[in-house]
């Protein structure tokens, strides 16, 4: 053993050491423990040469670590500490047990058998004990012990549950509870910690419940066998909180207003009553109304009723009424009629097939399938139009609650923007006193309306300025909900326009019109076309364009012969028509219209529609707004004085 290397696992223990104490390696020193060197190894015996002896003086021997030498002792890891009512939280021993309880007063029974439940909690160590309740026992039940911790003697020892085992007696508070058995997971917990359980004892009968249990089976055999009279508290009490299901379908096609409607009808099997509650579905546009029938029983036969019986001022009762609805006459795929009004079973709840099955032994059939019915939307129709505003804000206001303004061809409005078609008219009646009327009638192209302004006659009584504000007109006998408004192609000499009752008749119009006509035939009718096109000839509007003509032709077809003087037959037709014309004669200026008694005979009623400046200006700087006014005192049926003007009825 000398030969081997000094490494750790080749030293071994002396076995025949007999000597074992320790040398001292610590001495006192003037008051002060000193460490020293030990001279010698256990037992006096001679240190090897890695001993702290052969430690050279530059060597620390108190700050020498073996480890670095041998290496670190391996140690097993340390369970984290956990506290008892942590370990064993939640966790429930639980033990069947029974009593015996005495009953002295009682001539049929002298004792009574309680069954009860020990539960021992083993996060603190108490206890409870619970009895499981029976309906109509009699007597008071559930937790008969509080929990806490039990003493088991007069030491003020408590139970643990070392002390529990199958087939012991405990007794607590002076009652002695017998363990007959207990759960999987109080078995795996004894065994587990080292207690043999004892084997599982059967609990005595308690002849009380006995006794009652073969009653209730000879009044249920009873009851089977001959029929007793209807107790009304029995069934109470046995079918209370018992409710049949059933979906019905209400279908009166034939009926005004008749729709498909689902409803949920109960019956009720305690007293036997029906009620039948309205659904969600069927609330749409209706007033809200939780139950279609209320609680009550329902008549086969409503009508039936006998002829001295008071129903006007009385409710039917069970002397009046022969037979109400059963649940044998309940089955899907019938029908019920619910004071005159029909029903179709459609389907039942599971419960309901149960109880059909088992009591009644009836097998209700299967749920009938209907077709999803067809969704009446309802059909949108306008209002009539009564007059206020536009046809069109009308309608607007209508397709929302929040009126929105009718939209506008903007594309139109900015291509026509600032153009208008101006016409000279007439009144058109028979009245002398409006024959002097001179109007101007402007057609905007831009949004379709129509102003219409008077021209200013001296001495005539006759204001004028704007008879009519810019809107649109409607053509007459049109339908107000769907008008038919007037538009460029319904103007042109000697067309009648109706405004308001006032009929216009179309006497002038000027070049830009005819322009218009030519730049957008396909607008208007060849006759109209036409009309415009001899006026303007006839007042000599047109001369440039017969000049352009007269050069297209002689290019065309070349200069003409030059007529002899004396001779006519050479003539052309076009320069016979063109020999009045005056081509360098210069354009005629606008002037005002002279009072009817100073035009001549031979001259245009209404030469130029073109209305001067001052009189625009006069007529929009003035403040009154009334359309027909004539000022100074006019005497007739068919005028009305209103202060210092007066105005026309509108017969006039």
């Amino acid at each position: 053993m000398d030969d081997l290397p000094k490494l750790p696992g080749n030293d071994f223990a002396n076995r025949l050491r007999q000597k074992h104490h320790v040398p001292q390696c610590f001495k006192y020193l003037n008051g002060y423990p000193v460490p020293v060197k030990p001279i010698c190894g256990l037992g006096g015996e001679q240190l090897n040469e890695d001993s702290i002896y052969y430690c050279t003086d530059e060597t620390d021997s108190v700050l020498y670590d073996p480890i670095l030498t041998y290496g670190r002792l391996r140690k097993l890891p340390v369970k984290p500490y956990r506290p008892h009512f942590v370990l064993y939280d939640q966790k429930t021993l639980k033990f069947n047990a029974f009593f015996r309880q005495a009953v002295p007063e009682s001539p049929k029974e002298t004792f009574r058998i309680r069954y009860v439940n020990i539960l021992y909690f083993l996060e603190d160590d108490t206890m409870t004990v619970l009895e499981p309740v029976i309906e109509n026992c009699g007597y008071p039940q559930g937790r008969l012990v509080r929990r806490g911790r039990i003493l088991k003697n007069c030491l003020e020892e408590a139970y643990s549950w070392k002390d529990l085992n199958i087939g012991i007696d405990l007794e607590i508070h002076g009652y002695v509870f017998h363990i007959t058995d207990c759960d999987p997971f109080t078995k795996e917990f004894l065994l587990s910690n080292g207690i043999e359980l004892n084997e599982m004892e059967f609990p005595p009968p308690d002849p009380a419940m006995n006794e009652r249990s073969i009653s209730e089976r000879q009044s249920f055999k009873h009851h089977k066998m001959y029929p007793v009279p209807q107790d009304k508290l029995r069934k109470y009490l046995e079918y209370q909180g018992k409710v049949l299901h059933f979906d019905c379908l209400l279908d009166e096609p034939d009926q005004p207003g008749g729709e498909r409607m689902t409803y949920k009808l109960f019956y009720f099997l305690e007293d036997d009553t029906v009620s039948i509650k309205e659904l969600k579905e069927n609330q749409e546009g209706r007033d809200y109304f939780p139950m279609l029938l209320r609680k009550q029983k329902l008549p086969k036969n409503w009508k039936d009723v006998p002829v001295t019986y008071p129903s006007i001022c009385m409710e039917l009762s069970d002397q009046e009424v022969s037979e109400y609805y059963s649940p044998r006459d309940l089955l899907v795929g019938g029908t019920i009629f619910v004071f005159g009004r029909k029903f179709l079973l459609l389907d039942c709840d599971r419960f309901t097939r149960c109880y059909y099955e088992r009591m009644l032994k009836i097998i209700q059939p299967d749920a009938v399938q209907l077709g999803s019915p067809e969704r009446r939307t309802p059909r949108k129709e306008l209002p009539t139009y009564l007059g206020l505003g536009t046809p069109e804000d009308s309608i607007a206001s209508h397709h929302s609650l929040v009126p929105k303004s009718p939209r506008k061809d903007v594309v139109t409005y900015l291509v026509n923007m600032n153009k208008f078609l101006r016409y000279g008219c007439v009144l058109d009646n028979a009245h002398p006193e409006d024959s002097i009327r001179r109007f101007v009638l402007s057609l905007s192209l831009a949004d379709g309306t129509i102003t219409i302004m008077e021209s200013t006659i001296r001495n005539s009584g006759i204001r004028g300025g704007r008879f009519l504000s810019p809107k649109k007109v409607w053509k007459p006998d049109c339908n107000p909900d769907a008008p038919e408004y007037y538009t460029a192609k319904d103007f042109f000499i000697g067309a009648i326009i109706i405004v308001f009752s006032h009929r216009f008749r179309i006497v002038s119009t000027d070049l830009y019109v005819y322009r218009y006509m030519q730049a957008h035939p396909e607008m208007f009718a060849s006759n109209a076309i036409e009309t415009v096109r001899n006026y303007l000839l006839g007042e000599g509007h047109l001369k440039d364009d017969l000049r352009q003509a007269i050069e297209d032709d002689c290019q065309l077809y070349g200069p003409p012969p030059d007529p002899e003087p004396n001779d006519d037959k050479g003539v052309g037709e076009v320069d016979k028509r063109l020999q009045d014309f005056k081509l360098d004669e210069p354009k005629p200026e606008c002037k005002h219209f002279p009072p009817a008694a100073m035009i001549p005979a031979d001259t245009h009623p209404c030469p130029s529609p073109i209305i001067p400046d001052e009189e625009i200006k006069k007529t929009y700087h003035s403040h009154e707004h009334m359309d027909l006014a004539l000022q100074g005192q006019i005497e007739g049926e068919d005028v009305v004085k209103v202060g210092k003007s007066v105005r026309f009825e509108d017969g006039c």
